[in-house]
């Protein structure tokens, strides 16, 4: 009887022995996650790109659920995507695309000349609401020469067509499903929209029929939350209801994450240019020297140390030191109140002013207003800040009516610097010199003329100020050590999420 004890004893121990080892070798190689719950400050009020201006829609669908003819890269350099290529005409009239066969949208419409056609048509048409409904100006005719072929004709050339084209307000959206895109999106990309709780997530799951084969698209759901205070957005991410922050939005708590054994942090580069727009055709912003008096009274060191905690880029012009071209232009008013007061006594404001400024409710922005207030105060200029909600408020006083003093926000568009010669837009500024020199960009192709020409665009903002040039906000990423794929740098407002996948 003993003997049978022990020979069930020691069949027992070799049993449990053989499952610990049996589950310590499945722990060993367990397939890596596939869900991902990412982090965004800003909830988008739609989620068409191609009907309203907002950044957080394309950080949510751009390259994930819409796609264009060509895209851009983390590189910021142009590739093909449903466009598999190119021909310009010598002239610079006519462009010619050959489309990518056995594309589908999400719906199942099939991707053809015709629908691209009708997608560029309905973003250039005259009720069209497209955000940049100016990128297809110089558009006189698109034509499906074919099923595969599309076919752009120009009134005149525009050097920058191929970059427009890769906005998210330029993506393809399908004929069936376009009217319904802002409330459920239906595009041709790596992953399908599933749902929307509004003040919550956003819902996505992975495209099994995704055309892009060599794209081995890791993620099979995506979840976006919308946490606007940064306090909760680092909570979110230690305890894990996140797993990333790309753009987080609390630079002041980035070291508390230092030595942190799950959680790392990344300082990337943007195309967020912070600037306090004023309304140009008000007194007294309608004077030259009280736009330059105020730019040479703010210290934009002391502005990027108390709004971003030191981390940000100073600029004297409405351009990034990442773009090409770029101009170091901040010498041009630099920081210098004894000379503000004295070019303000010359236009007639010896004892100062009073204007109110319409701040976000963005950290960046409110923090950016405190600072500039006691600046400003410092040569007589007395600024009340008016909290304004972001982007509905905002967007309704500010971007379309036009009524204010001055506000500040931060503009994500890369190589923007023409929004000062489009007529209307919010800073209500004219130059016709400016103008001039922003119209001949289009007409050339050549980088080498181009560049040019945008130096001489910066130098001409520079000493007009139609905006006080304030910084650069730097790209602050927080994320899972074990996620891989996620953009560093930002070359164009995104969460491209195709190439993400976790080690583990």
């Amino acid at each position: 009887m003993a003997h049978f004890v022990r020979s069930i004893s020691k069949g027992l121990a070799f049993a449990v022995t053989a499952l610990a080892c049996l589950l310590v070798a499945t722990m060993a190689t367990a397939a890596p996650r596939t869900d991902l719950a990412i982090g965004m400050t800003i909830e988008p009020a739609g989620l068409d790109p191609t009907i309203a201006a907002p950044v957080a829609i394309g950080q949510v669908t751009w390259q994930n659920i819409f796609e264009g003819l060509v895209t851009i890269d983390r590189d910021g350099k142009i590739q093909p995507q449903l466009a598999s290529s190119w021909e310009i005409s010598p002239d610079g009239l006519t462009y010619r695309f050959s489309l990518r066969s056995g594309v589908t949208f999400h719906d199942g419409e099939a991707l053809t000349a015709g629908v691209a056609k009708a997608s560029i048509d309905r973003a250039r048409a005259a009720d069209s609401v497209n955000p940049q409904k100016r990128f297809f100006a110089s558009v006189d005719t698109v034509a499906a020469e074919d099923p595969q072929t599309l076919v752009i004709r120009l009134k005149q050339p525009a050097g920058s067509l191929l970059y427009w084209l890769a906005w998210p307000s330029s993506v393809i959206v399908g004929e069936k499903s376009a009217a319904n895109n802002k409330t459920t999106p239906v595009g041709t990309g790596p992953f399908v929209f599933v749902r929307w709780a509004k003040g919550d997530r956003v819902e996505l799951k992975r495209n099994p029929d995704y055309w892009n084969k060599e794209m081995a698209v890791k993620l099979e759901t995506v979840t976006f939350r919308f946490i606007s205070d940064p306090q909760a957005q680092s909570a979110a991410l230690v305890s894990g209801d996140v797993d990333a922050f790309p753009e987080f939005g609390a630079p002041e708590l980035m070291s508390s994450f230092d030595g942190d054994e799950r959680l790392t942090t990344v300082v990337g580069d943007t195309e967020l240019k912070v600037v306090a727009g004023m309304n140009n055709t008000r007194k007294p912003f309608d004077d030259k020297r009280v736009r330059q008096a105020l730019m040479m009274a703010l210290d934009r060191t002391t502005i990027i140390e108390g709004a971003w905690s030191g981390l940000g880029t100073p600029i004297g012009s409405h351009y990034t030191p990442n773009d090409r071209a770029y101009v170091d232009l901040t010498g041009v008013y630099s920081y210098d109140p004894e000379k503000a007061k004295a070019l303000l006594a010359e236009a007639g404001y010896a004892n100062g002013f009073s204007f109110t400024i319409k701040a976000p409710q963005m950290s960046y922005a409110a923090r950016t207003a405190e600072v500039m207030q006691a600046l400003l105060a410092e040569i007589g200029v007395t600024m009340t800040i008016e909290p304004t909600e972001f982007p509905a408020k905002w967007v309704q006083d500010v971007f379309t009516g036009r009524d204010y003093d001055m506000t500040i926000v931060a503009h994500a568009e890369p190589m923007d610097i023409d929004i000062y010669s489009r007529d209307p837009y919010y800073f209500n500024y004219r130059n016709p010199a400016f103008d001039e020199t922003i119209r001949k960009v289009e007409q050339t192709s050549e980088t080498a003329a181009q560049d040019k020409l945008y130096q001489e665009a910066q130098k001409i903002l520079a000493d007009d100020v139609p905006a006080l040039f304030l910084f650069v906000m730097p790209k602050l990423g927080v994320w899972d050590k074990r996620l891989k794929g996620l953009w560093e740098n930002e070359p164009i407002p995104s969460n491209v999420l195709a190439e993400v996948y976790w080690t583990e």
